[in-house]
């Protein structure tokens, strides 16, 4: 990691005029300014050089708002989507939240989204209706459809690189319980749990939106059983289905037997524990790519991965397609996310001598896999990239065009610039 990890100085707001205050008090000083919620960005963010920098962590400027009739939600600044998703249950909808309670909806939301309802309703980015922001320049503005056109449309999907939003406005969704669970098996059925997955994803409908990792678990007293020291393959999401539809789209996964099995009808809020994602603050180093149809030598190439031999903590590939191949209705420069899968390797570390041996393994995978590659970028799941990666070339010069307009100076540091 280059530049210095240790901001000039952190600042807490608590309201929207603290907010203001502290841009408005960066810029006289001549400091430069990094929104932050839960830190999940904070590896590239350090790479950039924080020694002028102010950060504003945003974790207690907090709050949400639902308008059942309306169906949509009203959500503070700082606000992790656990909050979100339990105040939507109460009105029988949800939102496209991301698999973790502790993912701040911001970040989340504004780098695009990937939710296990993403191949029905497309990224989390495009159901946003309308933002309030800080601007570099201090000022405290609304953008949406209607008023600061262009500014809106480089939030749905552009980052934190335009000034410090501290309000966004969302679209719920009917959802009040849904067919979702996961099934697990040990890593030596590895070979057949994969390729039945791939090819289910080839033929199920937008309603279904999984996820398969290969897994492996140190021993450990604080995991359960069932994943302390293991080796797993694991394959878990949602199906907007009836329970007997459902049922049959899973059958060709259920014959493999699996040890563990708790796909069936939830309520919505429990999607967000579907996924293990741990619960609290875990250091990791990742790599990833977006992958076209997975053939026979690709599964292969994927198999070959050893998770005796490599610190990798899990290997996951998520089905795309579906919405997210198609322009949303109201496009923003995510309008669609190309390509049939997203691959994702994630080792935890503990020491910087870990870290690197964590980084290497995953960039190992992803080299394995580059033939496959789309060359493109999921910016949500991406560690150190070239950040126009993420992006088509007229959505890449657009999003510089209305940075250059609304932070001449460049005075905000975004974990994945523009």
């Amino acid at each position: 990691m280059t530049g210095s990890k240790q901001p000039a100085a952190v600042a807490v707001p608590r309201t929207v005029e603290d907010v203001v205050a502290v841009v408005r008090a960066a810029a006289a000083a001549g400091l430069r300014v990094a929104p932050q919620s839960t830190g999940h960005a904070a590896a590239p963010l350090g790479r950039q050089g924080l020694a002028d920098v102010v950060l504003v962590r945003l974790d207690q400027l907090t709050g949400v708002t639902v308008d059942p009739e309306a169906r949509s939600a009203r959500v503070v600044g700082g606000t992790r989507w656990g909050e979100v998703v339990d105040a939507a249950a109460a009105h029988g909808q949800t939102a496209l939240h991301g698999s973790s309670p502790d993912v701040a909806v911001a970040g989340y939301t504004l780098g695009g989204g990937l939710s296990f309802y993403a191949r029905q309703y497309g990224l989390a980015t495009n159901s946003l209706t309308a933002l309030e922001i800080v601007l570099p320049d201090g000022s405290l503005v609304r953008a949406s459809p209607h008023e600061n056109t262009g500014l809106f449309w480089a939030l749905r999907g552009g980052g934190g690189s335009f000034g410090v939003v501290v309000t966004l406005e969302l679209d719920l969704f009917p959802i009040p319980d849904v067919y979702a669970g996961m099934l697990l098996w040990d890593i030596s059925h590895a070979p057949q749990v994969l390729r039945v997955w791939r090819d289910l994803t080839r033929i199920v409908p937008e309603s279904v939106t999984t996820s398969l990792r290969m897994m492996s678990f140190p021993p450990s007293s604080e995991l359960p059983a069932f994943l302390s020291g293991r080796r797993l393959i694991v394959v878990d999401g949602a199906i907007l289905e009836d329970d007997e539809t459902a049922a049959t789209l899973l059958s060709p996964l259920r014959a493999l037997d699996p040890e563990t099995d708790t796909f069936g009808r939830m309520p919505s809020a429990q999607l967000l524990s579907v996924h293990m994602d741990p619960p609290g603050p875990t250091a990791v180093v990742s790599d990833h790519a977006v992958l076209g149809d997975l053939c026979d030598d690709a599964l292969d190439a994927i198999l070959a991965v050893d998770p005796s031999a490599t610190p990798l903590r899990f290997t996951e590939l998520r089905h795309l397609g579906g919405r997210l191949s198609r322009p949303a209705e109201s496009d923003g420069p995510l309008a669609t996310l190309p390509g049939a899968y997203a691959l994702f390797c994630v080792a935890s570390v503990s020491t910087p001598g870990a870290a690197a041996a964590g980084r290497a393994a995953a960039a190992e995978v992803i080299r394995a896999l580059a033939k496959w590659s789309t060359g493109t970028q999921v910016l949500n799941f991406a560690d150190a990239v070239q950040v126009k990666s993420g992006f088509d070339a007229h959505a890449w010069a657009r999003l510089t065009a209305v940075r250059k307009m609304v932070d001449p100076h460049r005075m905000m540091v975004a974990a994945h610039p523009v």
